[in-house]
């Protein structure tokens, strides 16, 4: 293999570095499609941020404004959305296995297949969030108002 060849697949192999992004101003970023596995948001103001697509697992939302974020496709498995503002945010299809919501606000969200299996949050949001639950995830297969244990 060429040093070329050998640079391109260190690139490629590498794995990612979580970053710390805690406290930044993030207004309408475009985060679309990225790994941020194991990053940090913590009190982020992230309002209108695109991060659809992107891969969030285990990255910390701890207190950030996510107010009408584009989630959609996104993997939030096992996320800290603890006191974080998702008001009118995009959670279409997005993953949020294992996620610790406590304290999180949803008003307005829009939750379309989204996959909220084994989500730690109270239960005025999860009220909340069974009002307008529908739809499957495609990923996991599993069924939105199910994931909520809605009624």
């Amino acid at each position: 293999m060429t040093l070329a060849g050998l640079l391109v697949w260190g690139a490629i192999a590498a794995p990612a570095l979580a970053e710390d992004y805690n406290k930044a101003f993030l207004v309408g970023a475009d985060f679309s499609g990225r790994v941020l596995v194991d990053s940090s948001f913590t009190k982020a103001n992230m309002r209108g941020i695109n991060l659809s697509q992107s891969d969030l697992r285990g990255v910390s939302f701890f207190g950030a404004n996510l107010e009408a974020a584009n989630l959609a496709g996104a993997n939030l498995s096992n996320a800290t959305l603890d006191t974080a503002r998702l008001s009118d945010a995009n959670l279409t299809n997005a993953i949020l296995e294992g996620a610790f919501a406590f304290n999180a606000k949803f008003e307005g969200a829009v939750i379309d297949g989204a996959d909220f299996t084994d989500v730690e949050f109270r239960q005025d949001a999860q009220t909340l969030l069974c009002k307008v639950a529908k739809g499957t995830n495609p990923a996991t297969g599993r069924n939105t108002r199910d994931t909520l244990y809605c009624n």
